[in-house]
């Protein structure tokens, strides 16, 4: 600038400055703001090239921007210096302030570094500050702060003078790259901003279309559903229900969102949804229909938050599992009943006995009779109370409770098992109520199906089934062992009540059984033994067969078939 030191040429290098700063702020990208820094250059600098090297996120700087020669820029856009070039061009270069000049003289041993650069042919300068085509000039681009972080180079050449520049001219380019350096942070800020929101857009999208997704997978699953409050005040209210779930239970959800699963529950099944654990918890029970039947559904749970610290709830599937639930109960029940009378069958009838008695015996020889603690803790011994005749009521148990940890003498382990003893032997009853045990075996059965056949043999069988569960109490068990044997098991009876039981049983079978047109009959012998703890359900069994043989053989066979 030969006339630098005038006022009015430096006022309009400082308007040219201001317009090229002011582009700078107008810059909608950041592509737009580095080639807006290098047309400031050529435009507002006079400088003929100028090329903006940014640094790359991997410490390279790249040209990003070039102005004034479309051949040049063709040349260098995009080409890649690294790091460590850039680093030993700006320490070997001499510092005009922030600037950083090398001369031509010093130039030529970076000639072969990999830094972008492009050179002209021309005359050797004439005086002192004239330009040399291998003169570089730098202006490094720092972001604000403490920690000067570098931003990027841009790199003039050609003054339209053909001189150095002054110290104005330095101080202006000190000045712009400064400037620059806050567009390309602004720059950087606003794509990082753009970026930012055009991935909350997406995220807002994606949750739009997921919440969508879900929604519509809630309402129209061909299931239940059901979202429930988790905590709080009201936890397990239902806050939503899908409109299977309202098919299913046959209330509208309006309804149904008075309601948690604790208040439609089957009464047997809430310890089982107590149970169950809210997080990921599964159950199979009972809910009621509105017609107040019940139907059988599996609930399997999963927590879900509402936010990141917000709220969270339930989210519970039901499934229908009635027809299940009954293919499964009917399984069980031809596994533990008999296929032709319903009866239960011998499994079943072992399995009920096996429950109500233990290994060990009631009476063990080693007690010697209550201690002088007696009084104060109980003897921990069955008392036998005075009981009624047979009534219907199978109350006659009796408790074996340990109280406050006394142990008989004959030792065992304190539970809460009721023992069963059996009562005394002989024609009269001493008032111990025990679990009878009766085997009954079918007098002249064979002959009937000998004569008419299997059919008439399973009709027989049949009725024979029903009038012997007509005779018994609800809780009692009439079973069949298989062929025409049944046993049955009756509850608090004493003697006289078990020997009174199989006399009414008896004349139940003995009346004629019409089959196809035709009266058929058949007598009955029984045994009468008793279950008694110590005992193995063999041998309760086999001692009430025996007893029925030794019944048989003391009548004759027109006495047994006459019953």
């Amino acid at each position: 600038m030969e006339t630098e030191s005038e006022p009015y040429v430096r006022l309009s290098t400082l308007r040219q400055l201001h317009q090229v700063v002011a582009d700078l702020n107008t810059a909608r990208s950041m592509a737009d703001t580095l080639q807006t820094v290098a047309d400031g250059v050529v435009a507002g600098l006079n400088y003929q090239l100028a090329a903006v090297n940014l640094v790359r996120p991997d410490g390279d700087l790249v040209v990003a921007a070039f102005a004034g020669d479309a051949a040049a820029e063709a040349l260098i856009t995009g080409r890649v210096g690294s790091r460590e070039a850039w680093e030993r061009r700006l320490a070997m270069a001499v510092p005009w302030g922030d600037l950083r000049f090398i001369p031509y003289t010093e130039g030529w041993v970076l000639m072969d570094d990999d830094v972008p650069q492009w050179h002209t042919d021309g005359p050797a300068p004439r005086f002192e500050d004239e330009w040399h085509p291998h003169d570089r000039l730098y202006a490094p681009m720092y972001a604000s702060g403490t920690g000067r972080e570098l931003l990027g180079v841009i790199s003039v050449d050609r003054p339209r003078n053909g001189r150095h520049p002054g110290p104005w001219g330095q101080e202006a380019l000190q000045m712009y790259a400064s400037q620059s350096a806050i567009a390309i942070s602004n720059a950087r800020l606003r794509s990082n901003m753009q970026r930012a929101l055009v991935r909350l857009e997406r995220e807002q999208q994606a949750l739009r279309a997921s919440e969508e997704s879900f929604r519509q997978a809630f309402e129209y699953a061909p299931s239940g559903m059901a979202i429930a409050e988790l905590g709080g005040d009201q936890h397990g209210r239902l806050l939503r229900t899908n409109d299977a779930l309202c098919r299913l239970l046959g209330r509208p959800s309006s309804v149904m969102r008075r309601y948690s699963f604790a208040d439609l529950v089957h009464p047997e099944d809430i310890g089982t949804l107590l149970r169950t654990s809210a997080e990921g918890g599964r159950a199979e029970l009972r809910l009621a229909r509105r017609d107040g039947t019940y139907v059988w559904v599996s609930l399997r749970n999963s927590v879900v938050a509402d936010a990141a610290d917000g709220p969270r709830f339930l989210l519970t599937h039901v499934e229908d599992i009635e027809e299940r639930k009954r293919h499964e109960l009917q399984l069980a029940h031809r596994a533990s009943h008999d296929a032709l009378t319903g009866l239960p069958n011998s499994a079943e009838l072992r399995s009920r006995l096996s429950a109500r008695i233990c290994e060990r015996p009631a009476h063990t020889g080693a007690y010697q009779g209550p201690g002088p603690d007696a009084a104060a803790y109980g003897t921990g011994y069955e008392q036998v109370a005075e009981a009624p005749a047979y009534d219907g009521r199978p109350e006659y148990e009796h408790e074996h409770e340990h109280g406050f940890g006394f142990e008989p003498a004959g030792g065992g382990a304190y539970d809460h098992h009721v023992h069963l003893v059996a009562p005394a032997g002989g024609e009269t009853d001493d008032g111990t109520k025990g679990l009878a045990v009766l085997f009954c075996d079918l007098d002249g059965f064979k002959s009937i199906n000998d004569r008419f056949g299997h059919h008439t043999g399973d009709a027989v069988l049949i009725e024979v089934a029903r009038r012997l569960t007509t005779c018994v109490r609800d809780g009692d068990t009439v079973a069949r062992l298989g062929g025409d044997e049944f046993v049955v098991l009756a509850d608090g009876l004493g003697a006289a009540d078990a020997a009174d039981l199989a006399v009414r049983l008896r004349n139940a079978i003995i009346p004629p059984i019409r089959v196809d047109g035709r009266a058929v009959r058949v007598g009955a012998s029984f045994g009468i033994g008793w279950a008694e703890c110590g005992m193995t359900v063999e041998e309760v069994l086999n001692s009430a067969d025996q007893r029925m043989y030794v019944e048989k053989r003391s009548r004759s066979k027109v006495q047994r078939r006459a019953g």
